[in-house]
This record gives C-alpha cells, structure tokens and sequence, in this order.
C-alpha cells in the first residue's frame, strides 16, 4: 500500500515503544495487569507443554482491552497538542486543570461495534474530554448501554462497520475541534492508528513479563484474532521484534463473514470484503484492514485462518468450563474464537494436516488472547446455557 512498509509499521512495536506506552497506562488510576491463566491441565490432555490465555475482561473493569489503544492514541494526541512527548505526561497531567485551560473541549470520534467505543468514551471522559460514537446496524443494546454510560454521545446508524468509520471521519473533519480516533488505517489516517497499535502492546508486554514468571522462556505458538487486524498486527510485531530470527508461529483468525486479511493473504495484497458481515463475533466484523499493520501480518503472521462462528462458540464454552484444576475464563465471541480454533485443531481428527503444518507438539507453548468477556449478556447466555451455534465442520 502506498505510505506503508514494513520495517516502518514494524519498528511501531519495538520492545521500547511497548514499553513506554506500558509505563503510561501504569500511571492511571485502578491499573492493574490482567491474569495469564495457565490452562496446565488442557495442555496435558493434548500432549502439549503449555496452554496460556490473556484475559482480558478485567482491563480497567471495561471487560474488553480496547481502551488500551483508545487511552494511549488520545494521550499521545493531547501530548502533541501540549507540545510534548508522551513519556513527558501521565494521567495526573492529562486531567488537571492546566491541561484542561490550554486545551478546552476536543471531540473525539470513532465507530464501533462496542468495545473500541466504550474504550474511546471512557477515556475521553476521564481525560475530561468528549466523545461521539457511531454503531453499526444490528450492534447490541447492552453494549450500546455500556458506551452511554461512559458520557459518549452514542447511536445506532444503519451503516455496516465500515461504512460507520467512514461517517465518523467525515463528521470528525467538519468539527474544528474534532479528532477522527480509528483502530483502522487507511491511506493518509495512519499515525492515532499506529498509536492505538502501541497501547495496545501493553498487553503484549504484561503477557510476556508473566510467561516468564509461570516459568516459560517464550510462547512457540501465538493464535490472535482479527477485525480491521491492529490487535494482530500489535502482537505479531511485538513479538517479531522479541525475537527476529525465531518468531513465534502466530496464526491470525477472523470471523468467516469478514475475513478480508485471510482473503488478502491468498490474493498477496489487502482487499476487503462487502456486505452485512453477519456473524456473533461483533468484534471481528470489519470488511477493510488496516494498511499498517497489514504491513507487519503480510510478513510476519504464518497463518491465515477464516472461522466460523461455531467455532468462537465452542471456545466460549471449553474457556467457561474448564478441566479440573485449570482457570475459568469468561470470554465473549470475539475473544473465544481462538482457543476455540485450537482446541478443533488439537482435538478433531480431521485436521491433523494444519497440526502438522503448525508444527504443535510436546514442547509447545502456546499464547491466546481472550480480548473480552461477557460483553453481550444476552448472547452469552444462548451460547453457553442453551447450546446456540453447536460444534460443526470447518
């Protein structure tokens, strides 16, 4: 893509970057790491070393790590308004009064299927900013609620996902105080992206910091879920810089009715794809990827895998009802669709051509991402008390 490359989009998450934005989200208050939950006992039961999962339903108690993207890209925003970088400032500046004074009211707007959006309102509201936020059609009321709650000015559009983003920016142009804040890029919008990508690298730090503590050197495997694919492109790249001449074998999964990276892959060059995008994993509903870290997948993600959405709901069900002994995680659509996937993979006799292609053996360990919990009430209860989207075939 032009205005991309991919020493550029990867040198975003060197180990440094990562870091300081690390040491930013430290300094809000009511930080605290999310749990790595070891699932020992699963990974014996495949013949395999290690079975770990970010859980991300306690990230600042917004059961989702979106604001870890949206907080750093406003930070980083206001730094720059200040004249400053942003390892200069921390939460106690970025809410005082003098702050407040030099810089006045700033709208920041984006379109979300829920979770990026109650990031960028939380936020913008504890940074004593503003926000508007645009839904695509068919987006749960719970999560509609949650994004109110949050002090955003908030609707439901009949826009798909894509469509919404591009109404965002065009409402955001038109507000002289107005900040377009996407966990997408496209040509000529690529650095708050870039800046999302980094907060969201926290993660990927706290998950390495705690490999490490549970006694494993580094993740052989990494299975991450993909939307417009900034949280895939964060980790892999994170990662990549860890370890540049033996990377993880990272394996990017998206929601079949939207897999624009997964066709991307096939056609050698980022395309999307059309349509309603129906699918239970909200949060991986997006047609058009994202240039940047399109950049770092192309080169750096082994696998491309489009997933059904029985699939998210088998994981939903196996992380909710662990094996005896091991961590219950509760998890959304968007966020089970991993373990999901390897526990089909592990487990069903039909695949063992991917097992092998994927190289998962006794000495594996692999790192999952469980990007959100019960976000929508209502569909987790049909997922898991009432067995809605039952295991099928790939």
């Amino acid at each position: 893509m032009p205005g991309t490359d991919c020493s550029k989009s990867l040198s975003l998450m060197t180990p440094a970057e990562t870091e300081k934005a690390h040491r930013f989200h430290q300094s809000f208050p009511r930080y605290a790491q999310t749990p790595l939950v070891n699932l020992s006992h699963l990974a014996s039961y495949f013949g395999i070393r290690g079975i770990l999962v970010k859980d991300e339903s306690f990230r600042f108690e917004l059961n989702a790590f979106k604001v870890l993207g949206a907080s750093y890209a406003i930070a980083k925003y206001i730094a720059g308004e200040l004249g400053k970088d942003v390892s200069e400032i921390d939460y106690g500046v970025l809410v005082s009064d003098e702050t407040k004074k030099k810089l006045g009211d700033i709208t920041f707007y984006t379109a979300t299927d829920g979770n990026h959006g109650r990031g960028v309102a939380w936020a913008a509201n504890r940074l004593r900013q503003k926000s508007v936020v645009l839904m695509p059609r068919g987006s749960s009321q719970a999560r509609f609620e949650n994004i109110k709650k949050e002090g955003a000015d908030v609707t439901i559009t009949d826009l798909n996902y894509d469509d919404a983003v591009r109404l965002a920016g065009k409402m955001a142009s038109g507000d002289p105080r107005g900040v377009i804040v996407q966990d997408t890029a496209w040509e000529g919008y690529e650095e708050i992206p870039g800046w999302i990508m980094q907060g969201y690298g926290s993660m990927s730090f706290e998950a390495f910091q705690q490999l490490k503590e549970a006694g494993f050197e580094r993740p052989t495997h990494i299975f991450v879920q993909a939307g417009v694919g900034s949280l895939a492109g964060s980790v892999a790249g994170y990662f990549a810089n860890l370890f540049p001449e033996d990377p993880p074998v990272t394996t990017v999964v998206e929601a079949s009715a939207a897999d624009c990276l997964f066709i991307s892959n096939l056609a050698g060059k980022l395309v999307g794809v059309k349509g309603n995008l129906s699918t239970i994993m909200a949060g991986l509903a997006c047609g058009e990827g994202n240039t940047i870290s399109w950049e770092i997948l192309k080169n750096h993600a082994r696998f491309f895998v489009s997933s059904p959405d029985w699939v998210a709901a088998r994981g939903m069900r196996v992380l909710g009802v662990p094996l005896k002994g091991d961590g219950k995680v509760i998890s959304g659509e968007s966020g089970a669709v991993t373990t999901g996937l390897l526990f089909t993979l592990l487990r069903d006799g039909e695949y063992g051509d991917f097992r092998k292609a994927l190289g998962i053996g006794a000495d594996s360990v692999v790192l999952l991402f469980s990007t959100e919990g019960n976000t929508d009430p209502e569909r987790f209860r049909d997922v898991v008390w009432d067995g809605e989207f039952p295991s099928g075939n790939l």
